[in-house]
C-alpha cells in the first residue's frame, strides 16, 4: 500500500509520506511499554505505506533507537528514518540542552549505531541550546552531510530568527514542531518563515497529545505512570481537561457529520494546511495506527477547516502546552 507523498524543503528536499509515524510512546513517557509491540506497528505502519519515522536519542533514553532499528532490519530501503540529538539526561534526573559540535559529532555516531544504519535521513536539532550560537551547532551537523552520515538537516521548536541564521549555513529540510488544533502558534510567525525559506513543516503531537481523539475522558484515563498525568502537560488536568474536552465535543460533533472518528477529522485539518506539512502522529497500538491512516481518506472543504477552525478556537483552549517551557526558543 502507498500513501500519498510529500516534499519536504526545496534546497534539499526530502519525500516522504505524506503521513508519518512518531515512536517515542513505544519506549517512554506515555505509560506502559511493550517492545514487541512496538516492532509489530512499526512493521504495519510500513505495510500500510507510513514510511517516515520519527524517533530521539533521548527517547529512553536509547531505547526507543534500539527498537526502531529492529523493526526496519530489512527494510531500510523502506524508510525515510529521523531522529534527533540535543536534549541530553542529567545524573540528578533533569535534563540539559547540548548544541556542541562535539557533542553533534559524538550523538550522530551513537545514534546510528543503535539504528544499526550507515545514514540518517532527516537529523534533527531537538531543542535549540541557547548557549552555543546556532552557526556552530548547524556547520557541525553540515559536516555529518559532507560525510554520509546525514542526508537532510531539520530544527525542532525553533525561532525564525534561529531558522534564519541555520539555514544560512546549511539547508533547512524541515523544522518539527507542535501543531494542532490545540496549538496553533506557528501559524503566526514560524509557518511564513519555514514558507519564504522553502522549508517543510513536520507537525508533532498533531492530536493533542491524544485529547483530540476523544481517548482521554477524565484525569484517570491514562495508565499511572503516563506523563500526561502530570503538570508538566497543564492542558491535560484539572479544570483545564474539563474546558478542553468541552472543545473536543465540539470535534466530535462534526467528526460525525463527516462519518470519522474525531482525532480523524482532527488529523485531516492538520493534512490539508499544505503540501509542505507531514505530521507524524504518535502510537504504540496498531488499531490507532490504522485509525490514523484512515484520516488520509477524510476530505475538507474550504467551508469545513472554517468550521473546524471556529468549533475550536485559539483562544479557548486552555492551559499552557507544557508547564516548563525553558527549552522552547524564542
Amino acid at each position: 500500500m502507498t500513501l500519498d507523498q510529500r516534499t519536504l524543503g526545496t534546497a534539499s528536499p526530502l519525500i516522504v509520506s505524506g503521513l508519518g509515524l512518531g515512536c517515542m510512546g513505544m519506549s517512554a513517557f506515555y505509560g506502559s511499554t511493550d517492545e514487541d509491540q512496538g516492532i509489530a506497528t512499526i512493521r504495519r505502519a510500513l505495510d500500510l505505506g507510513v514510511t517516515f519515522l520519527d524517533t530521539s536519542d533521548m527517547y529512553g533514553p536509547h531505547t526507543n533507537e534500539r527498537l526502531v532499528g529492529k523493526a526496519i532490519a530489512g527494510r531500510r530501503d523502506e524508510v525515510q528514518l529521523a531522529t534527533k540529538f540535543g536534549i541530553v539526561a542529567t545524573g540528578d534526573g533533569g535534563r540539559r540542552v547540548d548544541g556542541s559540535p562535539a557533542y553533534v559529532r559524538e550523538a550522530c555516531d551513537a545514534s546510528l549505531q543503535r539504528l544499526g544504519v550507515d545514514h540518517i535521513d532527516l537529523y534533527y536539532q531537538h531543542r535549540v541550546d541557547k548557549t552555543v550560537p546556532i552557526e556552530e551547532t548547524v556547520g557541525a551537523m553540515a559536516e555529518l552531510v559532507e560525510a554520509g552520515k546525514v542526508r537532510h538537516l531539520g530544527l525542532s521548536e525553533a525561532a525564525p530568527d534561529t531558522i534564519r541564521r541555520a539555514h544560512a549555513v546549511h539547508p533547512i529540510t524541515a523544522l518539527q514542531s507542535e501543531y494542532s488544533l490545540f496549538t496553533r502558534d506557528v501559524e503566526d510567525e514560524i509557518l511564513p518563515t519555514l514558507r519564504e525559506l522553502g522549508i517543510g513543516l513536520v507537525p508533532y503531537s498533531p492530536l493533542g497529545r491524544g485529547i483530540l481523539t476523544g481517548a482521554i475522558t477524565s484525569d484517570d484515563s491514562l495508565e499511572e505512570g503516563d506523563s500526561r498525568r502530570s503538570a508538566y502537560f497543564p492542558r491535560l488536568n484539572g479544570e483545564a481537561l474539563q474546558a478542553n474536552l468541552a472543545l473536543v465535543d465540539r470535534v466530535r460533533a462534526l467528526a460525525a457529520e463527516h462519518g470519522c472518528t474525531p482525532g480523524q477529522l482532527a488529523l485531516a485539518w492538520v493534512l490539508a494546511q499544505g503540501a509542505d506539512v507531514a505530521p507524524i502522529p504518535g502510537t504504540k497500538r496498531i488499531s490507532y495506527l490504522e485509525e490514523n491512516v484512515g484520516a488520509t481518506d477524510v476530505e475538507l472543504s474550504e467551508a469545513d477547516l472554517k468550521d473546524l477552525t471556529e468549533a475550536v478556537p485559539r483562544e479557548a483552549v486552555v492551559g499552557d502546552r507544557y508547564g516548563d517551557m525553558s527549552t522552547i526558543d524564542g
